[in-house]
């Protein structure tokens, strides 16, 4: 076990602390430990990349800690009606939908190789920083409507793209020959 990966995993623990804070409506806890994961997230990247620490596991628990956190922090804003529950069904569809793929893709006996597209890390990029604003202004009661506003849009038009983007992938990877036959 690799200090990237006990990061990782404390912040995989870190997850029902934070819906916890959501539901309890205590969101400058909520966006303080949002802001601590973030920081951590970038702190074990780091090590794994520098210190020529990086595993298998860790490339499986880093993306899964963040969709965690990610999904989880959508889900309780969407059930407390601080965002609308459309842009919260949308990006968890997305990642059903990636997961999903995926298994069926290995169960058909093609498995997918899983990398992130450029789209993607856009994406996930936008998701974050819409999170940490509406935690930010619900925490210290600072009203931010047109940022908001901005990047609910921009995370909605990029979830759809990186569907579409996934799902053109995966169309393609399944069509192509299966290696070994």
């Amino acid at each position: 076990m690799s200090i990237p990966n006990l990061i990782t995993l404390a912040r995989i623990f870190m997850v029902p602390v934070v819906v916890w804070a959501i539901a309890s409506n205590t969101m400058w806890i909520a966006f303080v430990l949002f802001l601590v994961a973030g920081v951590s997230d970038a702190v074990d990247g780091f090590l794994a990349k520098r210190f020529h620490m990086t595993t298998e596991l860790g490339a499986y628990l880093d993306p899964l800690a963040d969709k965690a956190l990610i999904v989880s922090i959508y889900l309780t804003l969407g059930i407390n009606g601080d965002i609308p529950r459309w842009l919260v069904i949308l990006v968890v569809s997305r990642d059903i939908l990636i997961v999903g793929g995926i298994i069926l893709s290995w169960l058909l006996g093609n498995p997918l190789k899983i990398k992130p597209l450029w789209v993607s890390k856009l994406n996930t990029t936008a998701q974050i920083a819409f999170a940490c604003v509406v935690l930010g202004s619900l925490g210290f009661k600072i009203a931010v409507p047109n940022l908001t506003l901005v990047l609910m849009g921009l995370v909605a038009v990029l979830t759809l793209l990186s569907i579409a983007a996934y799902l053109a992938e995966w169309v393609r990877h399944m069509n192509s020959p299966v290696a070994g036959s």
